[in-house]
């Protein structure tokens, strides 16, 4: 496991670990970030089955996630975390470096 800044909250890592094992041959989610959204960037959320070279590793208990490092530029700090309320259920990312965000949580700004 590589030590990283990007952390799990429990039900995050419990989401993650469903929604992988029910998918044959798959082992982990992908977190990246990208240019575009309303308010600069957005995150992007894949199923993946194996970590590219660069990636880093962010485990808790049976889920894993991978990580880009240009990706983790932006990301440093942050708490990936799983919502499930009236609204819907989703992973959030609780980013500190975000100084502005859209208001359905998958876009920010630095």
């Amino acid at each position: 496991m590589t030590e990283t800044s990007v952390t799990l909250s429990d039900a995050a890592a419990k989401r993650i670990a469903a929604i992988v094992g029910a998918d044959a041959g798959k082992r982990a989610l992908r977190v990246a970030v990208e240019g575009g959204g309303c308010s600069g960037f957005s995150y992007k959320f894949d199923i993946v089955d194996g970590p590219e070279d660069d990636d880093v590793i962010v485990e808790k208990g049976n889920a894993t996630v991978l990580i880009d490092q240009l990706s983790l530029v932006y990301m440093a700090g942050s708490e990936i975390d799983f919502v499930d309320n009236l609204l819907g259920q989703s992973f959030q990312i609780k980013n500190p470096n975000a100084v502005a965000s859209c208001g359905c949580g998958t876009s920010f700004a630095i």
